[in-house]
């Protein structure tokens, strides 16, 4: 049964950094595209950044454009969310998620607009104040 666990959340002063991880388990990763996503209290789930297994083509959302980087390393199994020079509105839960691959290539842009991951992980906290 397919698993995905993250970890690496926390409490940061403005301008801190974290790096989220999340580790697949039960299949390999190196067939899945990849995404992250994030819901802060009283908003809707945003897609931050998404990453195309085939090519690498890769998508961030433009509030964290050159400050977060996605990555991931096939035989960890492991994805990961470099995030640098973090803003207090980068405050909220952090999910990972993956699509299993389909006739159907999407861009990453559209990947994190539409969400088609059907496996995610359960979440994890970034706080992100003074």
């Amino acid at each position: 049964q397919l698993q995905l666990v993250e970890s690496g959340g926390g409490f940061v002063h403005p301008g801190g950094s974290l790096r989220l991880s999340c580790v697949l388990s039960g299949f390999t990763l190196d067939y899945y595209a990849i995404g992250w996503f994030r819901q802060a209290p009283g908003k809707e789930r945003e897609g931050v950044s998404c990453m195309r297994n085939s090519d690498g083509n890769t998508y961030y959302t433009d509030s964290v454009k050159g400050r977060f980087t996605i990555s991931r390393d096939n035989a960890k199994n492991t994805m990961y969310l470099q995030m640098n020079d973090l803003k207090p509105e980068d405050t909220a839960v952090y999910y990972c998620a993956v699509r299993t691959p389909t006739s159907s290539v999407l861009s990453a842009r559209t990947m994190c607009a539409l969400a088609p991951f059907g496996s995610w992980g359960r979440g994890t906290q970034v706080t992100v104040s003074s």
